[in-house]
């Protein structure tokens, strides 16, 4: 139950730094510089804030199965 949880914040996150790379993206055409920077730190800072909790629980997941395998 917990781990769908957490799989669901992570999709919800990841979700929301597409968003507003997306909104970057378009405030940038239209002119909007200062928009288009804080879109763009804020979605590189969710992307990388996904990664690393992509990295750290899959050390725990491969930590895991080889203490109950092995």
């Amino acid at each position: 139950m917990l781990l769908a949880t957490f799989a669901a914040e992570v999709g919800i996150m990841l979700h929301m730094a597409l968003v507003f790379l997306v909104i970057g993206l378009i405030a940038a055409l239209l002119g909007f510089t200062g928009i288009a920077g804080a879109s763009f730190a804020i979605a590189k800072f969710l992307a990388g804030l996904f990664l690393v909790l992509f990295l750290v629980f899959l050390v725990i997941g491969i930590t895991a199965t080889r203490r109950i395998i092995g």
